[in-house]
């Protein structure tokens, strides 16, 4: 297994398939009356959050924690990098310390990167800007595979905001990978110059959700970033909704199989109405009880487990 996890193209279709199967193994945990293995006993995770994050800070804290590993949470409000201590301070202070795994989220792309060269345990990404966010590609196929069967095969369709989503960017990475076809959908403005072939052969991009939606097998939503937004990138939240909303009538064009999923946050009425996001088809919630078994399986594998 790698060291880090700094990007979804860090694995190739059978790190990933790894990584998939033992979250599946450890899945069984949970349903267990005592939810902890004594995997990572005596072995320190740091969560390093410079940006507020509730889902992905407590799912990595819960996956350490049935792991047996001892877990600091780092949050830069309050603590010494408001007072302007610079990562790579705050770096060798974790190196002091003996941290096992760092599990890092940053607002600048690229500091995972740096921060690895730093530490001497492994660096988890735990999304950087608008970067990436792995282990959110990763819970995400798991919960395509537990709902589909599979992965290879599948057409999936991203919508919306794809230019602030690293999200988007894992997941397009590690779905080709693991051999998924990938359109990615949105407003012209929304949808970055770099996506498309060139990223992945098996990408494609279209402007135009009604006409893919027949032919998918999973539709992802994502959020409109506003906070990442200093432009106007569309005329008004309603007319975003009208075109790129998934709403009952456009999820009634999908195959009767299709899946709606969405890593959250959601604005429920902009991207995905409340009656799709509530509905059978919809795994929002699975996604995040999926998120800690994946997240146990990252752990244990850079961490030595086998």
């Amino acid at each position: 297994m790698i060291k880090h996890l700094l990007s979804a193209a860090d694995l190739d279709a059978q790190h990933a398939t790894l990584v998939l199967d033992t979250a599946a193994e450890l899945a069984n945990v949970s349903s267990r009356e005592v939810k902890k293995l004594p995997t990572l006993r005596g072995r320190t995770v740091v969560n390093l959050f410079y940006e507020d994050s509730t889902r992905t800070r407590i799912s990595f804290e819960a996956a350490a924690k049935r792991l047996s590993a001892d877990v600091i949470n780092f949050s830069a409000k309050g603590s010494s990098v408001s007072k302007g201590e610079s990562l790579k301070d705050t770096a060798l202070t974790l190196q002091a310390m003996g941290a096992d795994a760092v599990v890092v989220r940053h607002p600048a792309s690229g500091a995972p990167h740096r921060l690895a060269s730093w530490v001497d345990g492994s660096v988890v990404n735990a999304g950087d800007g608008t970067h990436e966010h792995p282990t959110q590609a990763l819970l995400d196929a798991y919960t395509m595979r537990s709902r589909l069967g599979r992965v290879a095969g599948l057409h999936v369709a991203i919508v919306g905001d794809v230019l602030h989503s690293r999200v988007a960017r894992s997941n397009v990475l590690l779905l080709t990978t693991l051999g998924a076809k990938v359109t990615v959908i949105g407003p012209p403005t929304l949808i970055p110059v770099d996506v498309g072939p060139a990223l992945s052969p098996d990408l494609r991009v279209s402007y135009d959700l009604d006409a893919v939606l027949p032919d998918v097998d999973v539709v992802m939503m994502l959020r409109v970033q506003r906070e990442r937004m200093n432009d106007s990138f569309f005329p008004s939240t309603r007319e975003y909704a009208r075109r790129y909303g998934l709403d009952a009538a456009r999820m009634r064009r999908l195959p009767e199989h299709a899946i709606v999923m969405h890593p959250g946050p959601m604005v429920r009425g902009m991207e995905i109405t409340p009656e799709v996001a509530d509905s059978a088809r919809s795994t929002i919630v699975e996604q995040v009880a999926n998120g800690v078994s994946v997240r146990m399986a990252v752990l244990y594998l850079l961490l030595g487990g086998k």
